[in-house]
């Protein structure tokens, strides 16, 4: 998998993970990183830029770093915490938008996060650079079935919390204990089957001209409010 940014490269040059090549364009400078990669003997090659481009459609900064695939936790992973918090994305196809929530869940110390594995975005190299980098440090799950998920998280004690317009002011719920918060899919909110598998709706009360917010957005908002009101 290819990751890129300076920002990105900072990360998983002081992580653990492995990295089996370095792109970097031939009027890339930064001493710091150059020094990193030297350090850990990791091999360098200097391309072009016209070269650099053809191997990311992001801005990869003048470094590219291949490395090993994500490697995605378990179920169990995430929930043996009496005071876990999950948060579960119901098919996000945006990898900005995910890169975004795991940035915010990393933040605020999310215990991981639930995808599915079909019609939603994979831990690729954008959602990567989206996140800073900070994926390498959120445990992120894929199931094959959200809602049979949803089923096995209820009866282990956690308490699932939806988003959409019309529900609670989220403000007013208490997300004390096991929960998990839905985010759903950007265009078309909570799955049918999923939304009936809530505990409680939560809802943003909006006072202007728009009726909705970004996922991303809109899901650091509720995280911040649960984190709040468990006191952290």
């Amino acid at each position: 998998m290819y990751v890129f940014g300076k920002n990105v490269a900072h990360e998983i040059l002081n992580s653990n993970k492995k990295i089996k090549k370095v792109y970097i364009s031939d009027k890339f400078n930064d001493i710091e990183i150059i020094d990193k990669i030297r350090d850990k003997k990791i091999p360098i090659q200097k391309l072009q830029k016209n070269e650099m481009n053809k191997k990311v459609s992001g801005l990869h900064q003048g470094i590219i770093l291949d490395v090993e695939d994500y490697k995605y936790s378990t179920l169990e992973d995430i929930t043996s915490d009496e005071n876990a918090l999950i948060v579960i994305l119901d098919h996000i196809e945006d990898p900005h938008n995910f890169g975004a929530i795991i940035r915010t869940c990393e933040a605020t110390g999310v215990s991981g996060i639930i995808i599915p594995e079909d019609r939603a975005c994979d831990v690729n190299g954008t959602v990567v650079k989206t996140s800073v980098g900070t994926s390498e440090k959120v445990k992120i799950v894929k199931v094959k079935n959200l809602v049979n998920t949803i089923k096995k998280l209820k009866k282990i004690g956690f308490w699932i919390f939806g988003t959409d317009m019309m529900g609670t002011d989220y403000r007013k719920l208490n997300y004390s204990g096991k929960a998990a918060i839905i985010c759903g899919n950007e265009g078309s909110g909570m799955g049918r089957l999923v939304s009936e598998e809530c505990d409680f709706i939560a809802s943003i009360p909006m006072n202007g001209t728009v009726n909705s917010l970004n996922a991303s957005v809109a899901t650091a908002i509720i995280v911040f409010e649960a984190m709040k009101v468990r006191g952290l």
